[in-house]
């Protein structure tokens, strides 16, 4: 399903473009294609192995290695929330619950036991989902032992015909179902209900949003789910995905061994989905609340195009996305002036299923500031329809497609499982065939001298629907002076205005090519258990490199500078705020939007963010682009632009931060949160509005230029490196630089972070749903100064989530997520939490407390069960085994391998010591940090709501 579909840009990708021997045509007798390639003139890709069962169940594999020694295992089952009847919503979801509750030969709670023992988590690796028109069910393997294999695709055929619907089961976990639809109940799904309801009256997808209603859930019965999923789970509508680090002959065979029994049975057909209407047209819908942004969504609907995967097909998307594309960025230039008509604009053509498509664009501005935002958007709109394209547009965009082609070219042979496991889904849930990166890139280049500004044009027109007498919705906190009538004269009036050719400028050259004379070396040196090799420049500037071949063609680059947070202070608890906003400030000579086209067709990006005690960065680029990221890079930190239009941009998301900051339980809780454990220090605390609001570029460059020009940097560059070529480029960036410090700061002071000495519970409050709460229980800890202490706090993490899932979600029924989390502090000396969170219906919460004690004082009181500590170690120990397999596993040890080079010490034992920890351990650090009567415990109520106690 792609309604959501806004031009997604990994379609442009995978563009055809040349031409290819076309199958002959089926006769009309034959039986409809097994797959979408059978019917395309496309390429599949030759390395997917693909079959079918003669039970009509469908298989694809892919041998990959990437990370090596792991695999990735879906069912797609092509029923979702579609498929159900008026009283059957919800039902699909549901099932998709029931699949972890009992099946013939897995009892009720032991599927998920079974997975924690062999090493997968619940929620990051074990996992499912329900949509419109799939259900997903996901494995994540750590290991590629043919026996968790095995165990996968036994669960699976478990999950695809053996459900038992115990009605004890149904029951309890109607309380989990509940439980998730309570926690979606906030403005942003009261806005979507509004917002499908006025776009699709006479669509059936608006009364099937698949989380379901109360009144169809609580009438759920044992009977009646297993009589959904008999209909509905039928091998013809099955299609397995394994694709990892095994002999696909393998996975075939105990393919073909496990669900080769699976009886057939017919094919049920969908409910009709309803019609969106062509002619619907001249309607205005507002929708206020208060914790709604501004926003104004103009529309018109078309049929649906019937335009099956093919290389004509590809490339007309393609012409189009690039039409969309141009208009977008003529949009956001928009939105990055000085005094921007809107805070951000969007035109694009989205399918409505198969039963239409609709044309919008969307404007998102200030409170109040929705006229001179329609007008401004519609000029735009209407300027690119009447006067079309230049061809500086279509080169620029022509530019980012064709590297990305490139890169995907490049990095073909090193594509992840997640990559390959997309792919094969789209083919399944999207007929959208499989092809090679290579391929990919051989069709766009053949096709590229052909894209020319006419082209789009046309092809644009052939899907883009002219927003003649639209449909027009408007959603805000406050109602539009003037109306309905207001908004649609605004409108009329902005769609009418005579549009003027306006010329595209020619790109500048990018001005930061030079830094003065490369920085000679000083100290290269390599260290012994990974291999990092540790570079000292004269100027003091350290450099951490690691060559691999995890993923060809890519490069990643940190950088760290001396600072960060550490110059917050009481005082002065906002110095760092603006920082993450740098980057839309430009540089001295460039502004953000000349960047993006001087940078076109180039692989680079990162900008600073204030974390921790550094200012730092993360990128991602390729070898041949290495040395303008770091240019880039460098330019940032020594002439930041503090261009006005960034400072704009900061203060245009203050405002909605405030306005939904006690929207939700969970923005509630988060916006309290920091002042209730700091005992208020500002440094830990959300201010008042009016102090973000007076915040300043000229400010931001007064409180950490000097951190900025003088700061020790520290760069971390891992991937598919030539090392030498590596060390001579940041010689000639960074290495130019003038002397930095030699070391990173201590900043003693600052790293003082003191936890409230106020116990006992705190009631916080929010204005969302009346039934929604959160209990969250939070204890003072340790820094991450002492590695055994860290590791045991982890261990008993995993184990208090494991029983706060199996006690508070699974026997009570009370919290869709339960969780537990313990985190120690690298930057503030001696601070920790270990934290319980439970969302649950504001009549559990004295319930809830209770048993989040018990279960604490159950830690405290014994040793846990041998198997409840391999189900939470289980998983940690393969995480540990698979760190580094991919290139973000070797940056989190190289980025400060000489400034913080005890974390690679600490890695290599981490496997040794997490495997000494018993259950005894486990309790003794439950009882050295988890005390009773140290903890604070947060409840966060609806307003108005009796504030319960626990029933202790």
């Amino acid at each position: 399903m792609r309604f959501a579909r806004l031009l997604p840009f990994a379609a442009l990708l995978l563009a055809a473009c040349s031409a290819q021997p076309r199958h002959l045509a089926s006769a009309p007798a034959a039986p409809a294609p097994t797959w979408a390639f059978e019917k395309a003139d496309l390429p599949v890709d030759p390395a997917f192995r693909f079959g079918v069962l003669p039970n009509g169940m469908r298989y694809i594999i892919r041998q990959n290695a990437t990370p090596k020694g792991t695999a990735l295992v879906r069912m797609d089952i092509q029923a979702g929330s579609l498929d159900e009847r008026d009283d059957e919503r919800g039902y699909a979801h549901f099932i998709e619950h029931m699949a972890f509750n009992g099946s013939t030969n897995v009892k009720e709670g032991e599927m998920v036991a079974l997975l924690e023992r062999n090493g997968l988590a619940f929620g990051a690796d074990t996992n499912a989902s329900t949509g419109f028109e799939q259900t997903q069910y996901k494995l994540d393997l750590p290991r590629n032992d043919p026996a968790l294999l095995d165990i996968a695709l036994m669960l699976m055929r478990e999950t695809a015909s053996e459900l038992t619907f115990d009605p004890a089961a149904v029951q309890r976990e109607r309380g989990v179902v509940m439980s998730e639809l309570r926690d979606s109940l906030s403005f942003a799904r009261r806005n979507l209900e509004d917002q499908i309801a006025f776009l699709y009256p006479g669509a059936l997808y608006p009364q099937r949003l698949p989380i379901g209603v109360p009144e169809t859930l609580n009438a759920a019965t044992a009977e009646r789910l297993r009589a959904v999923w008999a209909r509905e789970y039928t091998p013809r509508d099955t299609t397995l995905v394994v694709v990892g680090d095994f002999d696909p002959a393998l996975v075939e065979r105990k393919i073909v061994e496990r669900f080769a029994g699976w009886q057939a049975a017919p094919v049920n057909p969908r409910p009709d989905e309803g019609t969106v209407d062509p002619k619907r047209k001249g309607l205005t819908d507002i929708f206020i609340d208060p914790a709604v942004s501004e926003r104004v969504a103009v529309s018109r609907h078309g049929p649906w195009l019937d335009e099956p995967d093919s290389i004509a097909n590809r490339r007309t998307a393609l012409l189009r996305e690039i039409g969309y594309g141009i208009i977008n960025r003529r949009l956001q230039r928009l939105s990055r002036q000085a005094s921007p008509p809107f805070r951000a604009a969007g035109f694009g053509t989205s399918e409505v299923f198969k039963i239409g498509r609709t044309t919008n664009l969307i404007v998102d501005t200030v409170d109040g500031g929705w006229k001179p935002g329609i007008e401004a958007a519609a000029k735009e709109y209407s300027r690119a329809l009447a006067t079309g394209f230049t061809q500086a547009e279509i080169d620029e965009q022509v530019a980012n497609i064709r590297t990305s082609a490139q890169n995907l070219a490049a990095a073909s042979a090193t594509r992840s499982n997640a990559a390959l496991t997309a792919g094969a889904l789209a083919l399944v849930d999207d007929e959208q065939v499989p092809t090679t990166p290579e391929s990919s890139l051989a069709r766009f280049e053949a096709f590229a001298p052909s894209i020319t500004p006419a082209a789009v044009m046309a092809a644009l027109r052939t899907e883009a629907i002219v927003l003649k007498d639209p449909l027009i919705r408007f959603q805000g906190r406050t109602p539009p002076a003037g109306g309905a009538a207001a908004i649609r004269a605004a409108w009329d009036k902005s769609a009418r205005m005579k549009a003027n050719v306006q010329a595209g400028g020619e790109s500048a050259a990018f001005a930061y090519t030079d830094f003065g004379a490369p920085g000679t070396v000083v100290y290269d040196a390599r260290e012994p258990l990974l291999g990092i090799r540790t570079i000292r420049f004269a100027n003091n500037v350290m450099l951490n490199l690691k060559r691999t071949e995890i993923e060809r063609d890519r490069v990643r680059v940190n950088l760290a500078v001396d600072g960060g947070e550490m110059l917050d202070t009481r005082a002065n608890p906002h110095a760092t705020e603006m920082t993450g906003f740098l980057t839309a400030g430009g540089l001295g000579k460039h502004s953000q939007d000349d960047l993006q086209s001087i940078l076109a067709g180039r692989t680079v990006g990162g900008g600073l963010s204030a974390s921790g005690d550094t200012f730092s960065t993360a990128a991602v680029t390729t070898p041949r682009d290495l040395q303008l990221e770091l240019q880039l890079l460098a330019a940032y930190l020594t002439d930041p632009g503090y261009r006005p239009e960034g400072e704009e941009q900061f203060k245009l998301n203050i405002a909605n931060f405030f306005a939904q900051s006690k929207a939700t339980p969970g923005s509630a809780l988060a916006t309290a949160q920091g002042a209730i454990l700091s005992a208020g220090d500002p440094r830990f605390s959300l201010g008042n509005p009016a102090d973000y609001q007076g915040l300043s570029f000229a400010q931001l460059r007064n409180d950490i230029g000097d951190r900025l020009n003088r700061g020790a940097i520290e760069i971390g560059i891992v991937g598919d490196i030539d090392e030498e070529q590596a060390i001579a480029l940041v010689a000639k960036t960074f290495g130019a630089l003038p002397e930095r410090e030699a070391k990173f700061g201590a900043w003693p002071q600052s790293r003082e972070r003191t936890f409230t000495t106020q116990r006992g519970l705190t009631v916080v409050r929010h204005s969302g749903d009346p039934s929604q709460s959160i209990v969250r229980v939070v204890w003072p800890t340790r820094d991450d100064s002492d590695a055994l202490e860290t590791a045991k706090l982890e261990l008993l993490e995993k184990v208090t989530a494991i029983e706060l899932l199996d006690g508070i979600r699974e026997r009570l029924g009370k919290s869709y997520s339960p969780g537990a989390s313990a985190s120690n502090s690298r930057v503030y000396k001696g601070y920790g939490t270990f934290t319980l969170t439970a969302s649950v219906n504001a009549a559990d919460v004295p319930e809830t407390r209770s048993a989040i004690d018990a279960i604490v004082a159950d830690l405290r009181r014994a040793p846990v069960a041998d198997d409840v500590l391999q189900r939470a170690r289980a998983p940690m120990i393969d995480a540990l085994d698979n760190a580094l397999k991919s290139n973000a596993g070797w940056m989190s040890l190289v980025d400060r391998a000489q400034t913080e080079s005890d974390r690679i010490e600490r890695y290599q034992q981490a496997r040794g010591r997490l495997l000494s920890l018993t259950a005894a351990d486990v309790q003794a650090t439950a009882q050295r940090y988890l005390l009773a009567g140290k903890e604070v415990t947060i409840v966060v109520l609806p307003n108005g709501a009796t504030t319960p106690q626990a029933a202790r």
